[in-house]
């Protein structure tokens, strides 16, 4: 049988090598660490090949009574049901048998580990932008609406005033408006999502005593707070330019949902492409936005 350096695993029905648990482990750990969304989002893990979300979009009705009226039906909330299903996420990288025989280091730990980077760019620019065909359906995929006339199924954003800008006047404003816009039950747990640049434009705004708004961390793994709630950096939002929605807002772990399997498998593979080693890696991964009351998007135009 043969055997690659640092695996020690069974043959399988194909006649592969599965990775063994350790590896896989590491390449876990990577997702969870560089997949900046699901920091905030809300990540299941399931056995099916899709999981459906149930949301309240209405209020329960209510009224007051005294003691000899009569009492009346009241409105009933309405249920929306959102089916996130799960698609496939592969990379298949390969080396020599000899190469895996003679390296002087753990050539398929470092082989994993490189996987594992690739998926967490994958999943993350898909959680943003992606279409949800093939491939999760990210939040600014999704139909947008100026603020005042939201509706379900729709973002809603604010407008800086300016086509690709703050405001030259009152640039901070916009920031309020932003926080303002999103309900009070979701902003308690409300999180910025902005790009380096973005934020390297933000940080420099100051309120109308001269404060800045934009203050950091003073704990090692805090992040910085603009106005008091966290800042996410995530490098996949869009850099400022005419009408783009380049700053999101809102209580994520309620507004986007992450569905996985919980296992991911590599494959190695020694017979398919010899003298080379292929290494099928595979995870199967959705997301799409759970609640859009819980999410709002600031629009750098004009309206």
């Amino acid at each position: 049988m043969l055997e690659g350096k640092g695996l020690n695993a069974a043959v399988n029905a194909e006649g592969g090598y599965l990775v063994d648990p350790q590896t896989s482990d590491t390449i876990r750990s990577v997702l969870r660490a560089t997949s900046s969304l699901r920091r905030v989002a809300n990540v299941v893990q399931i056995e099916a090949g899709s999981f459906e979300v149930l949301v309240d979009t209405g209020d329960v009705g209510s009224g007051w009574v005294t003691e000899a009226s009569e009492i009346t039906a009241t409105g009933t909330a309405s249920i929306e049901r959102i089916a996130i299903p799960l698609h496939e996420l592969t990379a298949m990288p390969k080396a020599s048998q000899r190469l895996l025989d003679d390296s002087a280091f753990d050539l398929e730990t470092w082989l994993a580990d490189r996987i594992a980077e690739r998926f967490s760019r994958a999943e993350a620019l898909a959680f943003v932008s992606g279409d949800g065909s093939g491939k999760p359906k990210g939040f600014l995929a999704h139909t947008k609406v100026a603020q005042a006339s939201w509706e379900w199924g729709k973002l809603g954003y604010v407008a800086t005033g300016t086509a690709g800008d703050f405001n030259a006047t009152a640039p901070a404003n916009a920031i309020v408006d932003l926080v303002y816009a999103l309900n009070a039950a979701y902003r308690a747990n409300a999180t910025f999502v902005m790009n380096s640049k973005t934020a390297g434009a933000v940080r420099k705004m100051k309120d109308s005593d001269g404060r800045f708004l934009w203050s950091d961390s003073l704990a090692a793994g805090e992040p910085a707070r603009l106005m008091g709630y966290p800042v996410l950096i995530a490098e996949d939002m869009p850099d400022i330019a005419a009408n783009s929605y380049s700053i999101a807002f809102g209580d994520f772990h309620a507004g986007y949902t992450i569905a996985e399997r919980p296992d991911l498998r590599v494959l190695r593979d020694p017979f398919s492409a010899k003298p080379h080693v292929l290494f099928y890696a595979s995870r199967r991964v959705g997301g799409d936005v759970s609640d859009f009351g819980a999410i709002k998007l600031m629009k750098f135009a004009a309206s």
